[in-house]
């Protein structure tokens, strides 16, 4: 199957590599592919906190209004981005490119983050990684920033923190050179997804099947869906203080998971596997709601409205 694509994305650096490492797939077998950038909500509101940014599809919304109306046919996401419940008319085709989902703490200094200095500043707008932060280091000052990676980098380098954190995907997809360590995930927990590509198309496409064929990865895939499963049944969106961490191999699922109060003081965690992905990230929710990680999440969804 061949003919024309019209793929949207957004028009920030990082999102612009991430649709052309899907276009050149898609053309290498056939498909000639315009990229069309969409203006999303974070676009439009680029020095708002995504915090106080009451909407689950903050990174997605134009995306998927643009895929419904026609205008594109298909729409590539950073998946940590795609909340868990997807608009209807709108189908996850492929799960493509996974790099690794680790978080890195970038400092002229090369700091870990056991190393940061006692009352330093580190840089997120993820009220995960705020949380996980301080439970790890509660003397740590967590500040608000916005922006694509390199302005990001380029306000630390100002002044406005001693360190900040990024996912490493995007870091190195970029290929930007700033002194940076991978921050184990017995500190940072991923966001759920967190590397991995989302490739929407409208339900009911008659491309989607050679769309899938050409950009899915089923490792990733399963990784992802047990990811999202737990968020899923946590009720959580994609800007919940919940990490996750999946790891496929053979016909097995082992996924890690993690709950923390925005102050850091709680931490809730655990681990279950198995071999349908879905059924491992839902056993993982429930085992943590048990726990108490549902007063959490009722604490953060009251302090958003």
């Amino acid at each position: 199957m061949s003919g024309r694509l019209v793929l949207g994305t957004r028009g920030s650096p990082l999102a612009l590599i991430q649709a052309g490492f899907c276009a050149a797939r898609l053309r290498r077998a056939g498909f000639g592919v315009e990229l069309r950038r969409i203006r999303t909500t974070s676009d439009r509101r680029p020095d708002t906190p995504l915090s106080v940014i009451d909407q689950r599809d903050v990174f997605t919304r134009q995306l998927d209004e643009a895929l419904l109306s026609g205008e594109v046919d298909l729409a590539v996401h950073s998946m940590k981005d795609v909340p868990t419940g997807l608009p209807e008319g709108v189908t996850l085709a492929a799960v493509a490119g996974r790099e690794d989902p680790s978080d890195v703490l970038v400092s002229e200094e090369g700091w870990t983050v056991d190393e940061l200095p006692e009352g330093a500043r580190v840089a997120t707008s993820s009220l995960r990684r705020r949380a996980q932060l301080l439970h790890r280091r509660p003397d740590l000052r967590v500040v608000e920033i916005r922006g694509n990676v390199d302005t990001r980098i380029r306000k630390v380098r100002e002044g406005a923190a001693e360190a900040l954190v990024l996912a490493r995907a995007g870091i190195e997809r970029l290929g930007l050179e700033a002194p940076h360590v991978v921050v184990p995930h017995e500190i940072l927990l991923p966001a759920a997804g967190q590397g991995a590509l989302a490739v929407a198309v409208r339900s009911g496409d008659p491309r989607l099947g050679e769309i899938r064929r050409l950009l899915n990865d089923p490792v990733a895939e399963r990784e992802v869906a047990a990811e999202r499963a737990l968020l899923r049944e946590l009720g959580g969106g994609c800007r919940v203080p919940v990490g996750a961490r999946a790891v496929a191999v053979g016909g097995r699922v082992r996924l890690r998971g993690a709950v923390v109060s925005p102050n850091g003081k709680t931490l809730h965690e655990g681990e279950e596997s198995g071999e349908e992905p879905e059924e491992v990230g839902q056993a993982l929710a429930r085992r943590l709601l048990e726990r108490g990680a549902g007063e959490i999440l009722s604490f953060v969804g009251r302090v958003r409205s």
